[in-house]
């Protein structure tokens, strides 16, 4: 059972590592634009990303599926600025992003962010374990630690919006561009 709860510390702190921005920056461009009462479909979303990130890890576990690391690591932050340019074209709006596109993408961005996990995945999952252990345990400090980011990003939010008075508009374009600005150097970088 102790590496049950490994695994769900280590999945926790996969999202939360600092070397590794590209899970913080995503979950952030993600969650920017919902409100503290939107926080249910802000969980769907956050569930899909996370169901997506473990459906990759299966496939590559098991090795259904085997995808260029080159294109992965250059998919990873362009699905991060498609989120934030999302966010931008769309900052008008009235942020209820509950139709099934913005559903099927996240899951989509899940499975390319999984892919670039999955190298790492087979080194830290227990082999005496099953591999549906492994992932669910792994899944579940995922799903936990997406959660606690999508909570303080909600937090962080109100403060903005209601407590220093900032147009929702302009919030969200500002971090959007934050968030693009840092990853454009690196898709120009991991260019294939």
């Amino acid at each position: 059972m102790s590496d049950f709860w490994l695994l769900v510390e280590l999945g926790f702190s996969h999202v939360w590592d600092w070397q590794g921005v590209d899970h913080l920056l995503f979950l952030t461009a993600l969650c920017l634009p919902f409100s503290a009462k939107q926080w249910k479909p802000l969980l769907w979303l956050i569930t899909c990303f996370t169901i997506g990130h473990s459906l990759s890890l299966i496939l590559a576990s098991l090795e259904v599926v085997e995808v260029s690391s080159a294109l992965i690591e250059f998919l990873i932050p362009v699905s991060i600025a498609a989120t934030a340019v999302y966010n931008m074209v769309y900052a008008q709006r009235v942020w209820v992003r509950s139709n099934r596109l913005v559903m099927w993408i996240t899951l989509f961005f899940g499975l390319v962010h999984g892919f670039g996990f999955a190298g790492y995945f087979e080194l830290i999952r227990d082999v005496e374990q099953s591999l549906w252990i492994s992932l669910l345990s792994f899944a579940f400090g995922i799903e936990a630690a997406q959660i606690v980011l999508g909570a303080l990003m909600l937090l962080l939010s109100f403060v903005v919006l209601n407590v220093l008075r900032r147009n929702r508009r302009d919030w969200v374009l500002v971090v959007s561009s934050v968030i693009i600005g840092i990853l454009l150097p690196i898709i120009i970088e991991r260019w294939p």
